[in-house]
């Protein structure tokens, strides 16, 4: 049987959520050493060369976990949460799109699974929404000024919540098409 162009398309752009995940999952480890090193990780290139101390970047990317949770100002933990969170959110979002990507290449793009799997990437989506807002307000309160607003951070809020809001529209309409196709199966 061959495949539709939409199933081929759906097959490259598996392959990418896939290579997302991964770099995303991989990107959570590197996080305590970023916020840590400010997001200069030159410094830990540096400090793995230095002949007179050299460090494991493992080590260095593990040991600022403990570091970060029980030292540091309170800008840096929320900073480390922040990012820790949405990355974690935004796996369960490539996830979910995997598996609605799955369901094309099977060719049952009416799937009832899909609309449950749109609906967990709606609320993810609202996860991040909610932990951006908590962001940008606990930004203001701690500089004392309204200029956070005026952040990447603020875009999060209104551009995460519409992406929830077109997950759960997309939901609803793959339930019902999943509806509309048993009952279509089970007249003929």
């Amino acid at each position: 049987m061959e495949k539709l162009p939409v199933q081929k398309i759906a097959r490259v752009l598996s392959g990418l959520i896939v290579a997302t995940l991964v770099c995303n999952v991989l990107a959570l480890f590197l996080v305590p050493s970023f916020v840590a090193l400010k997001g200069n990780l030159l410094e830990l290139m540096d400090m793995w060369h230095d002949p007179h101390e050299p460090v494991n970047p493992l080590l260095f990317i593990f040991a600022m976990w403990p570091t970060l949770i029980w030292t540091g100002d309170s800008y840096v933990k929320a900073l480390a949460l922040f990012l820790s969170f949405s990355g974690c959110c935004t796996a369960v979002i490539l996830y979910q799109a995997r598996r609605v990507l799955r369901t094309i290449l099977r060719g049952e793009p009416f799937a009832p699974e899909n609309a449950v799997s749109l609906r967990r990437a709606a609320w993810a989506c609202f996860l991040i929404a909610g932990a951006a807002l908590a962001r940008v307000l606990f930004s203001v309160c701690y500089y004392r000024s309204p200029l956070p607003l005026a952040t990447y951070n603020a875009l999060f809020v209104p551009m995460f919540a519409m992406g929830g809001l077109l997950c759960l529209v997309m939901s609803a309409l793959f339930r019902q098409a999943a509806e509309l196709k048993a009952e279509n199966d089970l007249t003929i």
